[in-house]
């Protein structure tokens, strides 16, 4: 996906990136809809300015290493592979917000039965070997599983709350287990198959009654529980320069930041900075 947001006017100020024209924004699904609102709220300062999510988290890193991108959007902290990969470039995170994964589940899996899951159980019906939702209190009926692809922030999250520091196992050899890209593509799948789970934003969910997300070891990711840490699965949402932000760059960052930038996390399902207790 790609939206160009551009007023009719050139930008005025150069970014971190040389070159003329629009200011390229690129990666995190989860963080796109808050870099989309504010390049349409800073079109009125002449700001031409694409906003991208090929390859999700780990895209927009890698084209902001290769000099591709102004700003990086992500929603995984950077690791040290991340700047390994691209020792050429000063690669700094600047975080504006915070969310949290769900395990999420159609309506009638939760209504049936389903609204906590312990991480062996998440595990089990990630790796296979939980195959139907009765195993886990639920309804008779098949569980399918779609997982985010590697390099998705989300998929990172969900794979350090179930393994920790080790690595995850391959995919289960099985017709009822697909892989899926963006948080878009994530929701209308969930929506269109019965039994199925998959790990998503939370924010993605909101007013979207069919799909629920469940405790995780009897924690709900509500707004508390990300704020405090105490959800397994809360995140940290970031941009990303080559770099100190500069001329537009920095334009464009200090109004995330600012309080009326702030103000569109909320919007999304996300929480500002000045709630984040961790």
């Amino acid at each position: 996906m790609v939206l160009l947001l551009a007023s009719p006017l050139a930008a005025c100020a150069e970014g971190n990136t040389a070159g003329s024209g629009a200011m390229r924004v690129s990666g995190s699904t989860t963080v796109a809809p808050v870099a989309t609102d504010a390049a349409q709220a800073l079109r009125k300062k002449d700001l031409e300015i694409t906003v991208a999510t090929q390859g999700g988290s780990a895209g927009g890193i890698s084209q902001l290493g290769a000099g591709q991108i102004d700003i990086g959007m992500s929603s995984k902290p950077l690791s040290d592979q991340d700047r390994a990969a691209y020792p050429d470039a000063d690669l700094q995170p600047t975080q504006i917000g915070a969310d949290a994964v769900g395990v999420i589940v159609t309506r009638e899996v939760a209504d049936a039965g389903v609204e906590s899951l312990s991480k062996q159980q998440v595990r089990g019906l990630f790796e296979g070997t939980i195959t139907n939702w009765s195993e886990v209190g639920g309804p008779d009926l098949d569980v399918f599983v779609y997982d985010k692809e590697p390099g998705r922030g989300t998929r990172e999250v969900l794979d350090k709350y179930l393994y920790g520091e080790e690595k995850a196992p391959p995919p289960p050899s099985t017709d009822n287990f697909a892989i899926v890209g963006g948080n878009l593509e994530t929701r209308s799948k969930l929506k269109s198959t019965p039994g199925s789970v998959a790990p998503l934003s939370t924010g993605f969910i909101e007013g979207h009654d069919d799909l629920v997300a469940v405790k995780l070891d009897g924690v709900a990711p509500t707004a508390e529980n990300i704020a405090s840490g105490g959800y397994p699965m809360a995140r940290p949402l970031f941009l990303i320069t080559d770099g100190k932000p500069k001329g537009r760059v920095k334009t464009f960052i200090d109004y995330v930041l600012s309080d009326e930038g702030q103000a569109l996390l909320p919007r999304h399902g996300y929480l500002p900075v000045d709630m984040l207790g961790y």
